[in-house]
C-alpha cells in the first residue's frame, strides 16, 4: 500500500509540475505551444476555460488512441483530466506571475519548459502509461511506419494550424517551444538518469486481466470448499 501511495504522489506531482510549466509558458505571453494554441482556440469557440479545452482535446485523442489499437494506462486517463484541472486552478487563482518585461517573459518561458520536462519525467517514470498525445504519436508511428520525428512534427503542426484558425495565440514563443521542448524533456531525463526505453508500462487491460484471474481463483477456491 505504501508503494502504491508513493507512486500516485509521484504521478500527481508530475501532473502538477506539467501544468505549472504550461501556465508559465502561457503567462510568458510570447506565443503558446502548438497544443496550447489548439486548447485556447477551443476554449474561445466553446466559451470554456483553457484547462477544459485541454481536457476536451485529451478525451478525443484517447478515443483515437483506442481506435488505433494503442494501450491505455491509468496515467493516460489521469493525465487527460488532472493537468487541465491544475491549469485552471493556477490560472483562475493567478498563482503564476505575469510580467510586462520581455527579458523576464523569455526567462519564464524557458523555465516553464524545464518544469514541463521534470514533470514529464515524474509521471512517465511511474510506468502507468504515457499521455494521450504521446500515445497518439506512438500509434501513428506504428501504423504508418514513418519516423517519430515526422509523425510528431505533423501532429504538432496540425494542432497549431487548427488552433490558429480557431483563434489561438501564435507568436515567436510558439516556434521556440515547438523546437525546444523535446530537448528540455530529454535534459530532464538525463538529469534524473532516466532511460525511457527501460520503463515497462502497466496498462488498464493488464489490471483487468489480473482482477479476472483473482476472481476466478477465489471462485475456484470457494467451489472446492
Amino acid at each position: 500500500m505504501k508503494k502504491v501511495i508513493m507512486i500516485f504522489i509521484k504521478l500527481f506531482t508530475g501532473f502538477f509540475l506539467c501544468a505549472t510549466g504550461i501556465v508559465m509558458t502561457i503567462n510568458a505571453n510570447l506565443g503558446l505551444s502548438p497544443w496550447d494554441v489548439l486548447h485556447q482556440g477551443i476554449s474561445k469557440i466553446a466559451n470554456i476555460t483553457m484547462g477544459k479545452g485541454s481536457i476536451t482535446v485529451g478525451v478525443v485523442i484517447v478515443i483515437l488512441d483506442s481506435i488505433l489499437g494503442e494501450k491505455i494506462g491509468w496515467a493516460t486517463i489521469l493525465n487527460m483530466i488532472v493537468i487541465g484541472f491544475f491549469m485552471d486552478f493556477l490560472m483562475l487563482n493567478n498563482i503564476i506571475l505575469v510580467f510586462n518585461n520581455l527579458l523576464l517573459n523569455v526567462i519564464m518561458m524557458f523555465l516553464g519548459m524545464i518544469v514541463i520536462g521534470i514533470g514529464t519525467y515524474f509521471y512517465i517514470s511511474v510506468g502507468l502509461g504515457s499521455g494521450p498525445r504521446d500515445g497518439l504519436m506512438v500509434a501513428l508511428t506504428k501504423k504508418t511506419q514513418k519516423s517519430v520525428r515526422l509523425i510528431r512534427g505533423t501532429i504538432e503542426l496540425g494542432a497549431l494550424i487548427v488552433g490558429y484558425i480557431l483563434g489561438g495565440h501564435v507568436g515567436l514563443g510558439t516556434f521556440i517551444i515547438a523546437i525546444s521542448l523535446g530537448y528540455f524533456i530529454q535534459f530532464a531525463f538525463k538529469l534524473f538518469k532516466f532511460d525511457v526505453k527501460t520503463i515497462q508500462h502497466r496498462f488498464i487491460d493488464d489490471d483487468i486481466k489480473l482482477l479476472k484471474e483473482r476472481f476466478l481463483n477465489v471462485k475456484e477456491d470457494l467451489d472446492a470448499n
